[in-house]
């Protein structure tokens, strides 16, 4: 049985960072909140993102869109099919070099934007917040990344987990 002693013998772990700023990854990869959702799903398994912030023309944050979203969206939605024209059965197809298509599938194209998936709501800090204070928020919140604004609100890094593990040294 693990004791809680047992749990200390290890070496203590202190954190290599002052502020947001040291803990951040600058210049995020955002999503526009006009995007198609296609286009986030995309962006996110592209670039092995579980989430990424929704801005707005300007920049500024203004969701977020993580995969859950998309997921719930999907599953939620009813996508029935059209039933094709009778004129397709009734021709043969041909492609413009004059070869028959042998088969095609009508795909239903999705209209839905990022804007209506997106939690309205995120959570962000400053780049000059204490870094005790960004893990304490991380921590509060129960969220798994926090972003980073200036002072006109446009977002500059993002801070995850992950980031603050990197930071942890003996």
């Amino acid at each position: 049985m693990t004791t809680a002693a047992d749990l200390n013998a290890g070496p203590t772990l202190r954190l290599y960072a002052e502020t947001a700023r040291d803990l951040m990854a600058p210049n995020p990869i955002s999503i526009r909140a006009d995007a198609h959702i296609r286009e986030a799903l995309a962006l996110l398994t592209d670039k092995g993102f579980s989430a990424a912030p929704v801005i707005d023309d300007a920049g500024r944050p203004i969701g977020v869109l993580s995969r859950s979203d998309l997921l719930v969206h999907d599953r939620e939605k009813s996508d029935y099919l059209a039933p094709s024209p009778e004129y397709f059965y009734e021709q043969e197809l041909h492609t413009r070099d004059g070869r028959p298509i042998e088969g095609f599938q009508v795909e239903n194209v999705e209209t839905t934007r990022v804007r209506d998936l997106m939690t309205p709501a995120l959570f962000a800090v400053s780049p000059d917040t204490p870094a005790a204070k960004v893990i304490s928020d991380m921590i509060g919140l129960r969220v798994h990344r926090l972003f980073v604004v200036d002072d006109d609100g446009v977002l500059v890094g993002v801070i995850s987990t992950m980031d603050v593990l990197k930071r942890l040294r003996p």
